[in-house]
């Protein structure tokens, strides 16, 4: 996912003082017999390193090399980063092999025909893997290379709804309003597939005790205008298998001729070593398209993915280009055109130097480490929401126990670890799920069990701190990382585009609202309901209202608040700017 940055103006740019008014201080710059040859005797040493504008003149490469690389040394260890599925590590020879093929550009096959036959030969070891047709030349799979699953996922977005509308038109139907059916706890990619391509959302919600897609919910969802159900192996959240194989019985056994397109993003090379017998691939005939992210647990850095069609009538012909100006006749079928060729060959590497009893060892070692993981904290008092022994990818997603009464959150555990060093996140769960608050450790080829072993003495010794903490400590400490740390700061986002409001994020707050981190806080033993911006963050409400209570004994849509007054002043008390940001009428 791409940051979106901010242009800064002429005035931000001509400010560039960390601390107000420095910019008006004048300091000498150096004399030419003051500079030597070492980088920290250098002139640029005493200079700003350019920030807005590109400098008139060059320096020197050494200079610039270490003073990037100084730069850098502020950003996180990757190793110690839990939040992401993106592998961290690849061995020395496998890097070589990657640095040499820098300079190739992948889509160049007349160039560099190797590099390309090397992605056909990934791409069939894929296919073979997903158990994808091979009995006819006719009606064999196919699959091309992307810079990652939301390229794939994109492309396999416009093949369902152009072979749908080919269908539509052929039948004289009106092709105008396509829809797509998800688990609202899908990757943001699949949203910005449906708005960039106008397809209509259609949601099977999560709920307090299921985070998948609820199987025959989703193909009640499907109508004539269905272009597909997406099915998810390995959820964001939970990192739990979607039952795919129910979803395609259904639609055969209702007759309906509508495809699945699976998001094997994270569980596509997990799946198939761990649960082997799983039917949730081209093994089941409705499911016509598989992506899965090289650079997860396909064990290669980002960026690369892959798709796969089941055959050639699930990918409309009028979709692939045909070019020939790069001196040989090629066909293309990608969102995007140039890119390098060494993510193709770093997949290639992995594959036949792992091949499939390696692959195997990995990914079992890896469900072993989440499992002890789960159970230590388990032991610790925290509930594990994910799936354990192999049912899931290997990660672990758990929440602290309402009924031991802590006055801290998920979110204050998550910041003491990163005063650590470890990148653990916390966040909220999907919509419809009633807020539910919960973190997740993903357990990478890199996070041994001795690594497992620190994390849980850290997570024992942040429950330790904030247990010591008081209520109005622990907001105050948050609130503080939250303003005052740089991996807390949007300053280089565009204000244009913040506060939208047709995400599931913008209308349900798949993360953490502000006000409602603070109204938790400050009464955790009360249920609040609150709205912000018109969105609502729990059920039994009204639009508009804001209830809260004891017990939600009362079903009838109105909570009582025993003590109003008493919380009215409460609540006026947080900060002003935060209440001014939301509409929240107390009943």
């Amino acid at each position: 996912m791409v940051h979106l940055t901010s242009v800064a103006s002429d005035a931000t740019a001509k400010r560039g003082s960390v601390v107000e008014g420095m910019e008006n201080i004048k300091i000498d710059e150096p004399a030419e017999d003051e500079v030597t040859a070492s980088v920290y005797g250098s002139r640029f040493a005493a200079q700003e390193l350019p920030q807005h504008e590109m400098p008139e003149h060059e320096m020197p490469k050494e200079v610039a090399y270490r003073m990037i690389r100084d730069d850098l040394t502020l950003d996180g260890n990757p190793m110690l980063n839990l939040a992401s599925f993106v592998t961290t590590y690849m061995e020395e020879e496998v890097e070589k092999l990657m640095a040499e093929a820098l300079p190739k550009n992948f889509i160049d096959y007349e160039e560099y025909p190797q590099t390309a036959e090397i992605q056909n030969r990934c791409v069939s070891m894929i296919a073979r893997m997903f158990n994808a047709p091979t009995h006819s030349d006719d009606e064999s799979a196919m699959g091309t290379s992307t810079v990652g699953s939301s390229e794939a996922i994109m492309l396999g977005v416009l093949a369902m709804k152009r072979r749908w509308q080919n269908k539509r038109k052929a039948e004289g139907k009106d092709y105008s309003k396509p829809n797509i059916v998800m688990n609202s706890a899908v990757q943001v990619c699949w949203e910005k597939a449906a708005r960039y391509f106008e397809v209509e959302e259609r949601y099977s919600y999560c709920t307090q005790d299921r985070y998948v897609i609820d199987p025959e919910e989703a193909v009640n969802l499907v109508d004539e205008n269905t272009i597909g159900i997406c099915a998810i192996i390995g959820t964001t959240y939970t990192g739990e298998y979607e039952d795919v194989k129910a979803i395609n019985d259904l639609l055969v056994g209702k007759d309906l001729d509508c495809p699945i397109h699976v998001d094997a993003a994270s569980g596509g090379f997990v799946a198939p070593f761990v649960v082997p017998n799983l039917a949730w691939d081209f093994r089941l005939e409705k499911v016509i398209s598989i992506n899965v992210s090289g650079h997860k647990y396909g064990l290669v850095y980002p960026g690369v993915g892959w798709v796969v069609w089941r055959s050639p009538e699930y990918l409309p012909k009028e979709l692939v280009f045909n070019i020939n100006y790069l001196g040989a006749d090629q066909a293309s079928f990608t969102l995007n055109f140039s890119k390098g060729a060494s993510q193709v060959i770093g997949q290639y590497y992995q594959m036949i130097r792992l091949g499939k009893r390696g692959y195997r060892s990995i990914m079992m070692n890896l469900t072993r480490t989440a499992d002890y993981l789960a159970a230590t904290l388990k032991h610790l008092g925290f509930i594990i929401m994910s799936k354990g022994g192999g049912q899931g990818l290997p990660l672990v997603a758990f929440r602290l126990n309402p009924a031991l009464g802590h006055h801290y959150d998920e979110f204050a555990v998550a910041h003491q670890l990163r005063e650590r060093g470890w990148v653990v996140p916390a966040y909220t769960m999907a919509p419809h799920s009633e807020s539910l608050k919960l973190m997740r450790v993903v357990v990478r080829e890199d996070f041994s069990r001795s690594r497992c072993d620190t994390l849980v003495k850290d997570i024992k010794l942040a429950l330790d701190t904030l247990n010591k903490m008081d209520e109005q400590a622990i907001d105050n400490h948050k609130q503080h990382l939250t303003m005052n740390t740089a991996s807390h700061k949007s300053k280089n986002s565009h204000p244009h585009y913040k506060k939208e409001k047709h995400s599931l994020q913008g209308k349900h707050g798949k993360t953490q609202p502000r006000l409602f981190q603070i109204l938790h806080s400050r009464f955790p033993l009360v249920p609040m309901c609150c709205i912000i911006n018109r969105v609502t963050y729990a059920s039994h409400i009204e639009k508009g209202r804001v209830y809260a209570c004891h017990s939600p004994d009362s079903l009838d849509g109105r909570w009582q608040l025993p003590t109003r007054r008493s919380v009215l002043k409460r609540v006026l008390r947080l900060k002003q700017r935060t209440l001014r940001a939301a509409r929240v009428i107390l009943r």
